[in-house]
């Protein structure tokens, strides 16, 4: 079995902690964040020192188990907790495994009121983290066997060890298929820096790096030119919202990949687990897409690189259609949305 020593987070037990990997300050600095309240944890959220759909999800929910430390012995308890379960649902409006992990947490503490303690809920936060080490390793097994072998994969934003409580989604699938043929035909992996908050050159190659993957960093505008140049055999991203009719919710830039991949001829995969999925929402038109600041368009690293005064628009996401996607990689096997 595949693993990687990147992770988004670790729980000290003897603190009852959740500390994050700031992931602002990579690749410069792996500085750590003690979380130990709800505001600290939506702010967290918010302000992504902590992304990915998978990751918010599971932070959410330990997010969850301190409302009901703080709040076991209070007589209101249950509306209390409600309270800061909608104010975690507030901090991404898009990435559904939020939503997910939140209600189920929530299912957890109604199960559990009148217990002496709520050590209920911070199990099954634990166990939501669980599944998801689970559903990394079975996608990434699935995904493999679909892509086959291959010289050159490309992946946009960080669907990786950063973005999920285990291997990641689409890094999943590509550690998966580093391993297999490290020794016959050595994978290398296109990274797009995905502008503009840089994921793919912060955090997606540093994940690469640090687990020997073979990789090249590119700008979000040379992906066609490299697919002209017969230089992209798969594409493989991950996903923060999936309608029921395959639509699929990315980061931005990702509809643009889907796009150009259909006209060369070059297989397009999804990589999501079970808590991806929203059955509630027909298609992609439905999906609610953040907008995010213009100051993380004309800023980066807290430089300016646009004239003072210029308009900004920040969509942090964008929905590719089903019929773009050759192949949704799940933890039970690949769904092909066009059928």
């Amino acid at each position: 079995m595949i693993h990687s020593d990147v992770s988004p987070f670790r729980w000290d037990e003897a603190q009852r902690l959740l500390i994050l990997l700031d992931q602002l300050a990579l690749p410069e600095t792996e500085r750590y964040v003690p979380l130990n309240t709800v505001a600290e944890v939506a702010h967290a959220i918010t302000q992504m020192l902590v992304r990915g759909a998978p990751a918010i999800g599971i932070t959410a929910a330990f997010g969850m188990y301190y409302s009901a430390r703080d709040h076991w012995k209070e007589d209101d308890k249950r509306a209390r907790i409600a309270a800061d379960k909608n104010r975690l649902a507030e901090t991404r409006p898009t990435a559904v495994n939020l939503f997910w992990a939140l209600e189920r947490m929530m299912k957890t503490v109604d199960a559990h009121l009148h217990d002496e303690t709520p050590d209920a809920i911070l199990a099954e936060a634990h166990q939501i983290w669980r599944e998801d080490i689970a559903m990394n390793q079975a996608m990434a097994i699935h995904g493999a066997d679909a892509i086959g072998q291959v010289p050159n994969i490309l992946t946009h934003c960080n669907a990786g060890a950063l973005a999920t409580g285990g291997l990641g989604t689409a890094l999943g699938v590509i550690r998966e298929i580093h391993e297999r043929q490290k020794n016959a035909s050595p994978l290398h992996v296109w990274v797009d820096e995905t502008r503009p908050y840089l994921q793919g050159a912060r955090l997606t190659a540093w994940e690469l790096m640090k687990d020997g993957i073979d990789c090249t960093l590119i700008t979000d505008n040379m992906s066609a030119y490299l697919m002209q140049q017969k230089l992209v055999d798969a594409i493989i991203v991950g996903a923060d919202r999936i309608a029921a009719n395959g639509d699929t919710a990315n980061k931005i830039g990702t509809y643009a990949l889907a796009v150009l991949a259909k006209y060369h001829h070059i297989p397009f995969y999804v990589a999501a687990p079970d808590s991806t999925f929203d059955p509630t929402l027909a298609s992609g038109d439905q999906i609610v897409i953040e907008e995010r600041s213009g100051d993380e368009v004309v800023l980066v690293k807290g430089k300016r690189i646009a004239p003072e005064g210029v308009k900004t628009r920040h969509p942090a996401f964008d929905v590719t259609p089903h019929s773009l996607i050759t192949g949704i990689i799940t933890p039970s096997g690949i769904l092909r949305p066009k059928a």
